[in-house]
């Protein structure tokens, strides 16, 4: 690897599934282009970066981003429901939230 490359990474998750790929890439690259370079939006053509976030490390960040040397790349999914409007309906319901394994018995 010479002083210009570096290794960055590009992470997507399904609910079943995660991917990581690490790429060679040249110093000042983008997220975008990392993310495009990676092949990941060949494998999963429900990525759509005009509607997709993305993040390095958890924190959310634009495409045009330059990336650092061993930087990871999450694509994030669209969510399907909003986790705030979920629990106000759960409340309004009366039901209360289980913490836990869920209907398991415990051991005697």
């Amino acid at each position: 690897m010479t002083n210009s490359e570096m290794i960055v990474e590009v992470a997507y998750a399904l609910p079943k599934e995660q991917l990581i790929i690490p790429i060679k890439v040249t110093e000042g690259i983008t997220a975008e282009q990392a993310i495009k370079s990676s092949g990941m939006m060949a494998k999963y053509p429900e990525i759509d970066l005009a509607v997709n976030k993305i993040g390095i490390f958890g924190k959310l960040t634009k495409l045009d981003t330059p990336l650092r040397h061993l930087d990871r790349v999450e694509i994030y999914r669209v969510l399907i429901a909003d986790p705030k409007e979920v629990r106000k309906q759960r409340v309004a319901d009366g039901k209360v939230m289980k913490k836990g394994g869920g209907d398991a018995q415990p051991e005697v």
